[in-house]
């Protein structure tokens, strides 16, 4: 047999990159102050979630919602690491790829700052 499957897979090294994407997660937030108030935010919409009745739907917007926002604040952080070594001293081009990674924060949780008023809002005008 010949292909992606040709061969059985090796646990051991689907455990072993399991353990460096948790490392990765673990660097994240014990390095990074905003995945510190992603976190609070995550805990926070998912408490209300807890407390309000989400539907299915609902639940599946907010998780894509934070799932985005934790995407890009994880590669946002690895580009800025890799810039940071590619070239230490000031560059221009640097800057500007920073700018653009942080930009792609802001734009995901500015979604899903809108996700969770489209879903939140209307629980807590229920309740009035």
């Amino acid at each position: 047999m010949r292909g992606a499957f040709a061969t059985p897979p090796d646990w051991r090294a689907r455990a072993r990159s399991f353990a460096h994407a948790l490392r990765g997660v673990r660097v994240l937030l014990s390095t990074q102050p905003n995945a510190r108030l992603h976190l609070a935010a995550t805990l926070m919409v998912v408490g209300l979630g807890a407390y309000f009745p989400f539907s299915r739907a609902d639940w599946c917007w907010v998780m894509l919602a934070m799932v985005g926002v934790w995407a890009a604040e994880a590669l946002n952080t690895a580009i800025e690491c890799l810039c940071d070594v590619v070239s230490p001293e000031f560059n221009p081009h640097i800057r500007r790829a920073k700018d653009v990674a942080a930009g792609a924060v802001l734009i995901a949780a500015g979604g899903a700052l809108v996700i969770g008023a489209l879903v939140i809002l209307p629980h807590l005008a229920a309740r009035d």
